[in-house]
C-alpha cells in the first residue's frame, strides 16, 4: 500500500514558525537574571532546568582524554576525516585585505579581520551532535577565530557526551561549559564571573536557545535562526524513487515539522515513490515522527517540465534541494534560491550532514531568498580604509561641502572647507 502525499505545497510554504508568547517572556527573565547577577542567576538556573549543581562548569582535561577515549579510535578516524574534507572545501571562501592606488595619490582599502571570540552552542538532550562542532569550528578556525568556547547542556551528572568531547579535541577545543539552554545564551552574550564574553554565537538549539539568540542580536552577532529542516527532490523519469523515498524520510525523521517534497516531471516515478515511502516507513525506529512529518508536511507535485519544477523550487527557497535528473550538472544554473544543492543520485543530502565538505548550517524557511550557508565570511568582520592627499582632497572639497550644504548638514560642511586651499 502506498503512502498518499499531498499535492499542496501551501501548507508548506506558509509554515508557520511564531515563538509561543510564553517562551519569550521565560527567556527575557533568564537573560535579564544573568545580565544583573551573572554566576548567581545562571547557577540558578542550570540547576532548576538541567538538574546540574556541580561546583565546575567547565570541562576539565581530564573529561577530555576520557572522552576521546571512550568515543573510540576508530570514530575520531572518522571525525578527522569528516574536519578534512570541511577544511578543503572551507579553505576556498577565505577572502583577503585589499588596497587601491588612485592616480590622485588616494588609496582606499579594505581590512579583514577575524571575530575575536566565539560561542559554539552544541544541543543536548536525547541526542548528541559532534557534527555541529565540526560544521562551526572547522570555518571559525579558518577564518582565525583564536578564542572558541562549546556551550553544552548536561544533565545532573555532569557529563558531556563522549562524541561531543572527541569532536572537540579533534578540532583543538578544550574551553567546552557545562550550560545549555537560555541561559548559556545569556552568559555568552553578557558574560559572568566564569564565563567570558564573547562576540558571536553560533549553532543551532530548541526554541529557547533560538529564542535567546534572537533576543541578544545587536549585544552580540547570530548565525541565523533556525527553522525546522527540510529538503525537496527534483526528479525526471529517470530518478530511482527507491532513493528518493530515503532521502525524503531523512528528512522526515528529523521532527513533525520537518518538510520533505518531490516535485518530479513523472507520475510514474511519484506513485513508485509512495509505495517506497510505505515500506521504508516500517522499518524506521523513528517511523512514528517521520510518519506524521510527511503527513502534515510531506508533498508530491507533477510538474510540466524541468523548468517549472525549478520555477516550483526557487519560489520555494528549499534548504536542501537534490536534483536527481540526467545530466544534473547542466541543471545547476536554474537554481536561483537554494542553501545547499545536491546533485546526481550519489550525492545524498545525507552526505552532506557529515562528510562531502559542505556545511550543514543552512537558511531554512525560504530564508534561502537572501541568505547563505554558514561559512568563514561568517567569522571575520571588515572595515575601510581610506587616505587622501591635500591635492587629492583638494578635488573633491566643493562638491562635498555642496553635498552636506544640500543635506542640511552645515557642519559637515565646514569640517572640508576648513581644509580648503587658499
Amino acid at each position: 500500500m502506498a503512502f498518499k502525499l499531498n499535492n499542496d505545497i501551501s501548507k508548506i510554504t506558509n509554515r508557520q514558525t511564531a515563538v509561543a508568547e510564553n517562551i519569550v517572556q521565560t527567556v527575557s527573565k533568564i537573560l535579564a537574571d544573568i545580565k544583573e547577577t551573572g554566576d548567581t542567576a545562571l547557577r540558578k538556573y542550570i540547576a532548576e532546568l538541567d538538574g546540574y549543581t556541580g561546583t565546575n562548569l567547565l570541562v576539565t582535561q581530564e573529561e577530555i582524554a576520557d572522552g576521546v577515549q571512550n568515543a573510540g579510535v576508530d570514530f575520531c578516524r572518522i571525525l578527522k576525516r569528516a574536519k578534512q574534507q570541511l577544511e578543503d572545501f572551507h579553505t576556498h571562501q577565505q577572502e583577503k585585505s585589499w588596497s587601491m592606488y588612485k592616480e590622485n595619490g588616494a588609496i582606499l582599502g579594505q581590512i579583514v579581520r577575524p571575530i575575536a571570540r566565539v560561542a559554539l552552542y552544541v544541543p543536548g538532550g536525547t541526542a548528541a551532535y559532534p557534527s555541529t562542532v565540526l560544521m562551526n569550528a572547522v570555518p571559525a578556525q579558518i577564518a582565525g577565530v583564536k578564542d572558541i568556547a562549546i556551550f553544552t547542556p548536561v544533565k545532573s551528572d555532569g557529563r558531556v557526551p563522549d562524541v561531543i568531547l572527541a569532536a572537540a579535541f579533534v578540532c583543538g577545543i578544550s574551553k567546552i561549559y557545562k550550560i545549555g539552554g537560555a541561559q548559556a545564551i545569556a552568559a555568552a552574550a553578557y558574560g559572568t564571573e566564569t564565563v567570558g564574553k564573547v562576540d558571536k554565537i553560533v549553532g543551532p538549539g530548541n526554541a529557547y536557545v533560538a529564542t535567546a539568540k534572537q533576543l541578544v542580536y545587536g549585544v552580540v552577532d547570530i548565525d541565523m535562526i533556525a527553522g525546522p529542516s527540510e529538503i525537496l527532490i527534483i526528479a525526471d523519469e529517470t530518478a530511482t524513487p527507491r532513493y528518493i523515498a530515503a532521502d525524503m524520510l531523512s528528512q522526515a525523521e528529523h521532527d513533525e515539522m520537518a518538510s520533505s517534497i518531490l516535485v518530479s516531471t513523472s507520475q510514474s516515478v511519484i506513485d513508485a515513490t509512495e509505495i517506497e515511502l510505505a515500506k521504508q516507513l516500517n522499518a524506521l525506529p523513528r517511523k512514528e515522527i517521520a510518519e506524521v512529518s510527511l503527513q502534515n508536511y510531506g508533498a508530491a507535485v507533477l510538474a510540466r517540465d524541468l523548468n517549472h519544477a525549478f520555477e516550483i523550487s526557487n519560489g520555494i527557497a528549499p534548504e536542501h534541494l537534490e536534483i536527481l535528473t540526467v545530466n544534473p550538472l547542466e541543471h545547476l544554473p536554474k537554481v536561483q534560491n537554494a542553501g545547499s544543492i545536491f546533485l546526481g543520485e550519489y550525492t545524498p543530502e545525507p552526505l552532506g550532514d557529515y562528510m562531502s565538505g559542505t556545511n550543514h548550517v543552512l537558511p531554512t524557511g525560504g530564508t534561502a531568498k537572501f541568505s547563505s550557508p554558514l561559512g568563514v565570511y561568517d567569522f571575520v568582520k571588515y572595515s575601510a580604509y581610506s587616505y587622501y592627499t591635500k591635492p587629492a582632497f583638494d578635488e573633491l572639497v566643493a562638491d562635498v561641502a555642496k553635498f552636506a550644504t544640500l543635506e542640511g548638514l552645515d557642519a559637515h560642511a565646514n569640517s572640508v572647507k576648513v581644509r580648503e586651499t587658499i
